[in-house]
């Protein structure tokens, strides 16, 4: 039998002489409970935002990307390792890109936007234009260039698709002079007509906008074949699937999964993960010193009880043990509580979407995931702390 854990037992259901040593106590565990489904709930929302994001992202972005190896922004891909990729039975299709900066000139406002130059067929996909809030997703109207904007940045130049102003482009003449008494001479510019406005993401909103392919190289005054990436569309598209596709063509080419083409919106959405996970983290800690005043008088208390202990021959250490079980029991009763009712509303979410969100957005309700890895470092966390917390409490003795 562990003796610490059976006294800590029965002291931890046993009525107590004190009554305010049940209520701290019984505070303690259900703030332990709060704090716990808090912490799965919020981070299960984070996780249905970040999944979001990423749909939202990956509808725009190839399942992998091939980009220049020495790091250069452009480059004229080998037309051999293409036409390898093309008899490649993994490959669904392959399209050409052109991105960079631009100037903007839509009537009398300007800003500064990116630029990318896609093939038709990427106007043509189902995922692109189900981002189409007005207007189309065409890229030509007859023979006449068009473009798609970003919601954000169409705002803030008063870009309408139903408008006839054109928006014209601007970009360095990369063989030219630049005039320090007429900049805009040393540019070479292009017209096109917006044909529709576009919802991605807020980054995307504020400065992409999507045009024809030729438009963008005749813009950048590109030599032939000249892009900014080449982007391949799998069959399969699952994480095994990407890896063993990359690693069959590490030594040819630099290919790059939607995690490496954005990198520091990923980082960031990992950083602002963890960093609610260390508040919510704190705010339990706070709670669980309750904990700590709950054994100070229960050791107060008990003080009859421990040289009845000791004199039955207990040692020190067994006497502090049962304190310390006696406080970690009361934390992860509050934690179960808490798991089974955070698991419980976040399941609920998922399937069923009661809480809705205001406004407009893409989604009806807060989107929710629940990822067991979520559930296993909330675990850790909070009986970590309430460990700590009966380890300190116990020192009274």
């Amino acid at each position: 039998m562990n003796v610490p854990l059976f006294i800590a037992r029965r002291y931890l259901f046993a009525r107590k002489s004190h009554n305010v040593i049940n209520v701290i106590s019984a505070i303690s565990a259900i703030g332990m409970a709060i704090g716990t489904a808090a912490l799965v709930l919020i981070l299960s929302v984070y996780n249905g935002f970040d999944s979001l994001i990423e749909k939202n992202i990956g509808d725009l972005s190839p399942d992998l990307m091939m980009v220049s190896g020495d790091g250069t922004a452009h480059f004229v891909p080998d037309s051999a390792l293409v036409e390898r990729l093309l008899d490649d039975q993994r490959v669904k299709e392959i399209r050409f890109m052109l991105e960079d900066n631009v100037f903007l000139s839509y009537d009398d406002k300007q800003g500064i936007a990116r630029a990318r130059g896609v093939e038709d067929g990427f106007a043509e996909s189902d995922s692109f234009i189900g981002h189409i809030y007005e207007g189309s997703a065409q890229l030509h109207k007859g023979d006449v260039p068009a473009a798609v904007v970003g919601a954000s940045l169409a705002r803030k130049l008063g870009i309408h698709p139903r408008f006839v102003s054109p928006i014209i482009l601007y970009y360095p003449d990369r063989e030219g002079r630049i005039s320090p008494t007429n900049p805009i001479a040393s540019t070479r510019s292009e017209k096109v007509f917006p044909s529709g406005l576009m919802s991605v993401s807020s980054n995307m909103d504020a400065e992409l906008i999507i045009i024809p392919l030729h438009v963008m190289r005749t813009l950048m005054g590109s030599r032939g074949e000249e892009v900014s990436g080449v982007e391949l569309m799998l069959n399969d598209s699952s994480k095994q699937a990407l890896r063993r596709f990359k690693r069959d063509y590490a030594g040819s080419c630099t290919l790059q999964d939607r995690y490496e083409q954005q990198p520091t919106l990923f980082k960031m959405m990992r950083y602002e993960k963890l960093a609610v996970f260390m508040i919510l983290l704190f705010v339990v800690l706070i709670v669980a010193l309750n904990i700590y005043g709950s054994l100070a008088m229960l050791i107060i208390e008990k003080t009859d009880d421990m040289g009845t202990l000791r004199a039955m021959g207990a040692s020190d250490d067994l006497v502090r043990r049962i304190f310390v079980l006696e406080g970690w029991l009361i934390s992860l009763a509050g934690m179960a509580v808490g798991l089974v009712a955070g698991i419980a509303l976040a399941l609920l979410q998922q399937h069923f979407g009661w809480v809705k969100m205001p406004g407009n957005f893409l989604v009806d309700s807060y989107p929710v995931v629940l990822k067991l890895q979520d559930v296993f470092y909330t675990v850790v966390g909070v009986a970590a702390i309430g460990l700590g917390i009966a380890l300190l409490s116990s020192r009274r003795r």
